[in-house]
């Protein structure tokens, strides 16, 4: 996701009323974590994949530090505002979609029980290693975050564009410049539409007016309200709101530069990047991993192997 060039999931039963409520999104970890949908995370009809049945592997489980283990928890930090990867259920409070269904299947291999703390997207790497055991929020790999902390690949997914329905703006996908375009903070779609503007500038064209916000719900309900041209996001992300927005939405263009999602861990620590990539690979190589894909209508983004920071371009 790292284009200049700016280019399904399962329909759920999702009221209007959810969807276009705007939140006050918060700048630290402490505003949204464990909070309620009002921070724009989307409410579900959907239960989540059961993972009950994935049992400790103590040889796995052997290879995590004691930094990790010694309060018999694994912390993952996350931001559910990421349909169909992450997102809160209908109470408000749980985290669901298929990586928080990985991340208690990965607890369960583990031996230790899973929690999952909601955060601002941008706050999540800072915190791995401290705050965070892993950062599990449909990362994508790119080697500036790749300074920071280590990577194990377990997805794939490309990019793609949202519009109004008929696309009433007439907006062209390989031209932006000029639109209002929304965005999440913090993700690769930011980064590659501020580059997008910088061009617009350098061409003597008019500016793109970037509407970053900290959850991708509002984002969504932006271009659904009409405050923003267009929104910017992974494809996965893009298939889910369209199907819950009951055709207010659709795809402009073909989903492109599809790159691994992966799972952040602290820089340097060995011991528990070959567990989580060994635990990765058990859950593709045993079918949990693929039930869990399927079961989100998202296993056109399945690997059949969990590898250690992947080159990526």
């Amino acid at each position: 996701m790292q284009s200049t060039k700016l280019k399904s999931m399962m329909a759920m039963a999702l009221s209007s009323a959810m969807l276009f409520a705007t939140a006050a999104c918060g700048t630290s970890d402490k505003a949204d974590a464990g909070t309620d949908s009002a921070k724009g995370s989307d409410a579900a009809t959907i239960t989540s994949y059961d993972v009950s049945s994935v049992k400790k592997d103590d040889a796995i489980a052997a290879l995590l530090p004691e930094s990790v283990t010694k309060d018999g928890k694994l912390t993952i930090g996350t931001n559910p505002s990421y349909a169909p990867a992450e997102f809160l259920d209908a109470d408000g409070k749980t985290q669901i979609g298929y990586d928080m269904d990985l991340a208690r299947a990965l607890g369960n291999i583990f031996g230790l029980d899973t929690e999952i703390v909601s955060s601002n997207f941008d706050t999540i790497i800072p915190a791995i290693g401290t705050k965070y055991d892993l950062g599990i929020a449909a990362f994508t790999i790119t080697k500036e975050r790749m300074q920071s902390v280590d990577f194990v690949s377990y997805f794939t997914a490309g990019m793609g564009y949202a519009v109004a329905k008929g696309n009433p703006k007439n907006v062209n996908p390989d031209d932006l410049c000029g639109l209002n375009v929304a965005v999440e903070t913090g993700t690769v779609e930011e980064d590659a539409i501020n580059e997008t503007a910088k061009q617009c500038k350098a061409d003597g064209k008019k500016d793109i007016t970037i509407q970053s916000s900290k959850q991708q719900t509002d984002a969504t309900t932006a271009v659904v309200t009409g405050k923003a041209d267009v929104f910017f996001a992974d494809s996965p992300v893009v298939g889910y709101a369209i199907a819950q927005t009951e055709g207010q939405l659709e795809q402009l263009g073909k989903d492109f530069d599809s790159v691994p999602n992966a799972i952040a861990i602290k820089k340097g620590d060995s011991q528990t990047t070959d567990a989580v990539q060994k635990a990765m690979q058990k859950l593709m190589d045993d079918g949990t991993y693929g039930k869990i894909l399927q079961h989100w209508g998202v296993e056109s983004g399945a690997l059949d192997k969990a590898e250690i920071n992947p080159s990526v371009d």
